[in-house]
């Protein structure tokens, strides 16, 4: 059964889907950015096939697909509204499809490829959704989204890291959200206080690599000073000998 924040950013999604691309689609945003570094991996990696999860109205598969036209190129996103801006843009209903990132209903290794770009802050359970990510990949994952220890004011920054290093972040978290434990904002709807480095130990025990970039400006450490960050987990290291 479906939570009540669930529930509500569906609502927003649904609700936006029709003026979704002209508030998000901006080519100079740190997603685009991680965008042009994939198709880098693309070919490093020799990849043949990408799934790509929470896809909104398609942004990242015709991006791929536009540089690739002979990859298997495919997206889940559970918002029908949402899929429907996509088919009209001229995504096949193959390649936009309906999908729970918590639930892949793909094989085991079934994609070269699994990435995401700015979803995994609107899923609660996000552990299980990168749980899933790196089954369905036989290759490598990928992920592209916000970086909470980034984000802020210094002073901010530092109480940040300082109360998830003695595991008092979800404590704090909940006292901000008034016991919800999500935020919910006009132009995004709910989200959840969320940092790629939460899952980071996840991905680096499932991959032999691991590989970080800020898509952001930021300092000399993206943990401390980039509010957005981009994560690649090989899972196979011969194919960067």
């Amino acid at each position: 059964m479906e939570n009540t924040e669930t529930n509500l950013q569906r609502k927003f999604f649904a609700d936006t889907a029709g003026r979704y691309d002209e508030l998000h689609l901006k080519t100079d945003n740190e997603h685009y950015f991680a965008l042009s570094f994939l198709t880098g991996f693309i070919d490093y990696l020799q990849i043949q096939s990408v799934l790509d999860i929470g896809s909104g109205t398609g942004r990242a598969i015709a991006f791929i697909k536009e540089k690739y036209p002979h990859l298997r190129v495919v997206g889940i996103e559970p918002v029908k509204e949402m899929r429907e801006v996509g088919h009209q843009k001229g995504l096949s209903e193959s390649e936009l499809i309906d999908g729970n990132a918590n639930a892949i209903e793909f094989r085991d290794g079934e994609f070269d490829l699994v990435c995401e770009f700015g979803v995994l802050h609107h899923i609660k359970d996000h552990q299980t959704a990168v749980s899933e990510m790196l089954r369905v990949a036989n290759k490598a994952v990928f992920i592209s989204d916000s970086n909470k220890f980034g984000q802020g004011s210094k002073s901010k920054k530092f109480i940040q890291r300082i109360l998830n290093k003695v595991g008092l972040w979800e404590t704090a978290n909940y006292i901000n959200t008034k016991g919800k434990g999500y935020h919910v904002s006009e132009g995004d709807g709910v989200f959840y206080s969320y940092s790629v480095f939460d899952d980071y130990e996840l991905i680096k025990k499932n991959c032999k690599s691991v590989h970080v970039l800020n898509t952001s400006d930021a300092g000399i450490n993206p943990y401390n000073s980039a509010s957005h960050v981009a994560l690649l987990g090989v899972k196979n290291r011969t194919l960067l000998n």
